[in-house]
């Protein structure tokens, strides 16, 4: 992870400071702050590689920040919170977040975490210069730009909406299980994670509704998802 920028937003400060040595280690740039506001302004004057936020804070909250960050970048946003309960992990997601800790957690979890996303990144960067675009009905998806189109309108999707997607897009007719998916977009598999999935398909199903795809993304009950040619 070494050139990274981190920029890692709670108002406990031993906490900021932990995350922030395991970081380091790693080898990643990390900037620590105590509020969201303060965050926000640093972001607009110097985007981040990917943002590890709490929710309860003063100021801007984190579920404030989030929403604020996804108005102009996709990059991924990683929730550590001591709010644990169902309805606030799907907030975060539905906002915006990639994936959600639940605390206490382990620095070395979370660590892990984030190494595996910029890995995913890079994977998805090296393999897709020269690949193929996907057309599925009105929907445009180029693996080379990161975008989704409908009509030459951006879907806006973010990094993980965009991997999840193309991964469903380059299975067409296969029903994905939630586990397969779990493995080759997050990297491993937990309750958290779980939740994601579905909810990430539900804020990837919104936006292209709202862009006018006529592309559906087909629950397979007990199972996961999967994209069918309806021609």
């Amino acid at each position: 992870m070494k050139s990274k920028l981190i920029y890692v937003v709670d108002d406990e400060k031993n906490i900021c400071n932990i995350i922030q040595s395991f970081l380091v280690k790693e080898g990643c740039e990390v900037e620590t702050f105590q509020d969201g506001r303060a965050a926000l302004e640093q972001f607009r004057r110097r985007p981040a590689d990917l943002l590890v936020l709490d929710i309860m804070m003063p100021g801007l909250d984190g579920y404030s920040l989030c929403s604020a960050v996804r108005q102009t970048s996709n990059v991924p946003i990683v929730f550590v919170s001591a709010r644990d309960t169902e309805p606030d992990k799907v907030a975060g997601f539905t906002l915006g977040g990639d994936d959600y800790l639940t605390k206490p957690f382990s620095p070395l979890e979370l660590v892990a975490r984030i190494k595996r996303m910029f890995q995913r990144m890079e994977l998805d960067r090296s393999h897709r210069t020269g690949a193929k675009t996907v057309f599925i009905g009105n929907v445009v998806i180029d693996p080379d730009a990161r975008r989704a189109e409908v009509q030459g309108r951006d879907v806006r999707l973010t990094n993980m909406e965009f991997s999840l997607l193309l991964y469903l897009a380059t299975n067409i007719n296969r029903a994905v299980g939630r586990n397969e998916l779990l493995n080759k977009i997050w990297g491993f598999e937990s309750e958290v994670e779980s939740r994601a999935t579905d909810d990430m398909i539900k804020r990837i199903r919104r936006k292209l509704s709202d862009a006018g795809a006529d592309l559906k993304i087909e629950t397979v009950r007990a199972f996961g998802f999967a994209i069918y040619d309806k021609r």
